[in-house]
Protein backbone atom coordinates (compact mmCIF):
# COMPACT_ATOMS: atom_id res chain seq x y z
CA UNK A 1 0.00 0.00 0.00
CA UNK A 2 1.37 3.39 -0.94
CA UNK A 3 1.80 6.21 1.57
CA UNK A 4 -1.13 8.10 0.01
CA UNK A 5 -3.38 5.04 0.22
CA UNK A 6 -2.39 4.47 3.85
CA UNK A 7 -3.24 8.09 4.75
CA UNK A 8 -6.60 7.82 2.96
CA UNK A 9 -7.43 4.56 4.77
CA UNK A 10 -6.39 6.18 8.05
CA UNK A 11 -8.80 9.05 7.44
CA UNK A 12 -11.60 6.60 6.65
CA UNK A 13 -10.89 4.53 9.74
CA UNK A 14 -10.70 7.50 12.11
CA UNK A 15 -14.49 8.16 12.34
CA UNK A 16 -14.99 4.41 12.75
CA UNK A 17 -12.82 4.44 15.87
CA UNK A 18 -15.05 7.07 17.47
CA UNK A 19 -18.16 5.15 16.36
CA UNK A 20 -16.77 1.96 17.92
CA UNK A 21 -16.15 3.79 21.21
CA UNK A 22 -19.69 5.14 21.17
CA UNK A 23 -21.15 1.70 20.34
CA UNK A 24 -19.26 0.10 23.26
CA UNK A 25 -20.38 2.86 25.64
CA UNK A 26 -24.05 2.69 24.59
CA UNK A 27 -24.13 -1.13 24.62
CA UNK A 28 -22.52 -1.21 28.06
CA UNK A 29 -24.97 1.29 29.53
CA UNK A 30 -27.98 -0.40 27.88
CA UNK A 31 -27.06 -3.86 29.19
CA UNK A 32 -26.41 -2.50 32.68
CA UNK A 33 -29.81 -0.78 32.61
CA UNK A 34 -31.60 -3.97 31.53
CA UNK A 35 -29.83 -5.96 34.25
CA UNK A 36 -30.73 -3.32 36.84
CA UNK A 37 -34.39 -3.37 35.84
CA UNK A 38 -34.86 -7.09 35.18
CA UNK A 39 -32.55 -8.96 37.56
CA UNK A 40 -32.78 -8.36 41.31
CA UNK A 41 -29.47 -7.62 43.03
CA UNK A 42 -27.47 -10.82 43.76
CA UNK A 43 -29.89 -12.99 41.75
CA UNK A 44 -28.59 -15.49 39.21
CA UNK A 45 -30.08 -16.54 35.89
CA UNK A 46 -28.37 -19.64 34.48
CA UNK A 47 -27.56 -19.26 30.78
CA UNK A 48 -25.29 -22.28 30.30
CA UNK A 49 -25.63 -24.47 33.38
CA UNK A 50 -22.32 -25.04 35.12
CA UNK A 51 -20.53 -22.45 32.98
CA UNK A 52 -22.24 -19.09 32.64
CA UNK A 53 -24.85 -17.11 34.59
CA UNK A 54 -26.22 -13.60 34.52
CA UNK A 55 -25.70 -12.33 38.06
CA UNK A 56 -26.58 -8.78 39.12
CA UNK A 57 -23.77 -7.49 41.35
CA UNK A 58 -22.24 -4.14 42.24
CA UNK A 59 -18.48 -3.56 42.30
CA UNK A 60 -17.30 -0.66 44.45
CA UNK A 61 -13.66 -1.51 43.74
CA UNK A 62 -11.48 -1.50 40.66
CA UNK A 63 -11.14 -4.31 38.12
CA UNK A 64 -12.17 -7.72 39.46
CA UNK A 65 -13.15 -6.23 42.81
CA UNK A 66 -9.66 -5.01 43.75
CA UNK A 67 -9.79 -2.41 46.55
CA UNK A 68 -13.48 -3.11 47.17
CA UNK A 69 -12.80 -3.36 50.92
CA UNK A 70 -11.07 0.04 51.04
CA UNK A 71 -12.90 3.05 52.55
CA UNK A 72 -15.59 4.37 50.21
CA UNK A 73 -15.45 8.11 49.43
CA UNK A 74 -11.69 8.49 48.98
CA UNK A 75 -11.46 5.28 46.96
CA UNK A 76 -14.26 6.41 44.62
CA UNK A 77 -12.67 9.83 44.09
CA UNK A 78 -9.29 8.18 43.41
CA UNK A 79 -10.78 5.68 40.94
CA UNK A 80 -12.66 8.47 39.14
CA UNK A 81 -9.51 10.61 39.01
CA UNK A 82 -7.37 7.81 37.61
CA UNK A 83 -10.09 6.97 35.06
CA UNK A 84 -10.37 10.58 33.90
CA UNK A 85 -6.58 10.83 33.55
CA UNK A 86 -6.33 7.63 31.53
CA UNK A 87 -9.31 8.64 29.38
CA UNK A 88 -7.57 11.93 28.66
CA UNK A 89 -4.50 10.03 27.51
CA UNK A 90 -6.56 7.74 25.24
CA UNK A 91 -8.41 10.69 23.67
CA UNK A 92 -5.09 12.50 23.18
CA UNK A 93 -3.63 9.46 21.43
CA UNK A 94 -6.70 9.05 19.22
CA UNK A 95 -6.61 12.71 18.20
CA UNK A 96 -2.88 13.31 17.97
CA UNK A 97 -1.37 10.10 16.64
CA UNK A 98 -3.06 9.02 13.45
CA UNK A 99 -3.11 7.16 11.15
CA UNK A 100 -2.10 4.03 12.96
CA UNK A 101 -2.39 0.30 12.57
CA UNK A 102 -5.85 -1.15 13.12
CA UNK A 103 -4.75 -2.91 16.34
CA UNK A 104 -3.88 0.41 17.97
CA UNK A 105 -6.96 2.27 16.68
CA UNK A 106 -9.42 -0.46 17.64
CA UNK A 107 -7.63 -1.09 20.95
CA UNK A 108 -7.79 2.57 21.96
CA UNK A 109 -11.43 2.76 20.85
CA UNK A 110 -12.42 -0.24 22.96
CA UNK A 111 -10.53 1.18 25.94
CA UNK A 112 -12.26 4.54 25.53
CA UNK A 113 -15.79 3.14 25.25
CA UNK A 114 -15.34 0.69 28.12
CA UNK A 115 -13.65 3.16 30.42
CA UNK A 116 -16.37 5.75 29.78
CA UNK A 117 -19.06 3.19 30.60
CA UNK A 118 -17.50 2.25 33.93
CA UNK A 119 -16.63 5.87 34.72
CA UNK A 120 -20.25 6.96 34.25
CA UNK A 121 -21.35 4.23 36.68
CA UNK A 122 -18.79 5.37 39.27
CA UNK A 123 -19.86 9.00 38.96
CA UNK A 124 -23.60 8.19 39.09
CA UNK A 125 -23.65 5.34 41.62
CA UNK A 126 -20.19 5.19 43.25
CA UNK A 127 -19.89 1.63 41.95
CA UNK A 128 -20.07 -0.39 38.74
CA UNK A 129 -22.80 -2.83 37.72
CA UNK A 130 -21.41 -6.28 36.85
CA UNK A 131 -23.46 -9.19 35.54
CA UNK A 132 -21.43 -11.65 33.42
CA UNK A 133 -20.56 -14.62 35.64
CA UNK A 134 -18.26 -17.32 34.19
CA UNK A 135 -17.42 -20.42 36.24
CA UNK A 136 -16.47 -24.08 36.00
CA UNK A 137 -16.82 -26.41 38.98
CA UNK A 138 -14.98 -24.73 41.88
CA UNK A 139 -13.22 -22.23 39.60
CA UNK A 140 -14.98 -18.90 39.44
CA UNK A 141 -13.95 -15.85 37.42
CA UNK A 142 -14.90 -12.48 38.99
CA UNK A 143 -18.20 -11.13 37.66
CA UNK A 144 -17.69 -8.49 34.95
CA UNK A 145 -19.58 -6.41 32.36
CA UNK A 146 -19.32 -5.39 28.69
CA UNK A 147 -17.12 -2.40 29.51
CA UNK A 148 -14.65 -4.69 31.29
CA UNK A 149 -14.63 -6.99 28.25
CA UNK A 150 -13.95 -4.08 25.90
CA UNK A 151 -11.16 -2.79 28.14
CA UNK A 152 -9.55 -6.24 28.31
CA UNK A 153 -9.75 -6.82 24.54
CA UNK A 154 -8.52 -3.27 23.90
CA UNK A 155 -5.53 -3.77 26.19
CA UNK A 156 -4.76 -7.05 24.42
CA UNK A 157 -4.80 -5.27 21.05
CA UNK A 158 -2.45 -2.60 22.40
CA UNK A 159 -0.05 -5.32 23.54
CA UNK A 160 -0.32 -6.99 20.12
CA UNK A 161 0.39 -3.65 18.45
CA UNK A 162 3.43 -3.12 20.68
CA UNK A 163 4.83 -6.51 19.63
CA UNK A 164 4.18 -5.79 15.97
CA UNK A 165 5.71 -2.29 16.08
CA UNK A 166 9.14 -1.76 14.68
Amino acid sequence: MSDTQARFMGRLAYPMYWALSLAVFVSDQATKHVVGVRIPLHSKIPVIRGWFDLTHTKNAGAAFGMFSDSPGPLKTVLLIGVSVGLLGLVVFLLIRHRPFRWELGVGLSLLLGGALGNLLDRIRFGQVVDFLDVHFRQHHWPTFNLADSAITIGAGLLILDAFRSK
